[in-house]
């Protein structure tokens, strides 16, 4: 799944990612384990003044909004891509983790289960 971010590749499948434990509309074939995308950022000097700046004045701080937003989606596309090398086509129960290593990086890791689903055959004819 991508979200046009640039450098980040897309896996070639579509990826149903879900926070869900259960689809509506799908089965769960099997449950292949655990899978996560793990992503390190840190602000360059100039981001990191001026977010200093505005920390200053108050109110929000779009240099690490925008940094935040890119390593979760970043994130995601990397779980994406590791649960299509085990053979899903979704991730259930995704969640996000994120810490700070030093005073000037952030890691974000986004975490799941892959899995295989298929569609409910919703053809079948209702009990009389």
């Amino acid at each position: 799944m991508s979200f046009g971010q640039r450098g980040v590749a897309a896996p070639a499948t579509a990826m149903i990612i879900a926070t869900t434990e259960q689809l509506a509309g799908y089965r769960i074939e099997r449950t292949l384990g655990q899978v996560f995308g793990v992503v390190v950022r840190s602000r360059g000097v100039g981001g990191n003044f001026m977010a200093s700046l505005r920390a200053v004045v108050g109110g929000e701080i779009k240099e690490y909004t925008q940094m935040v937003e890119q390593a979760r989606r970043h994130a995601i596309d990397r779980m994406a891509t590791n649960a299509t090398f085990m053979g899903a086509n979704a991730v259930l129960m995704m969640r996000f983790d994120s810490s700070e290593i030093g005073t000037t990086m952030s890691e974000v890791v986004a975490y799941g289960t892959a899995a295989f689903v298929v569609p409910v055959d919703q053809s079948v004819p209702a009990e009389r």
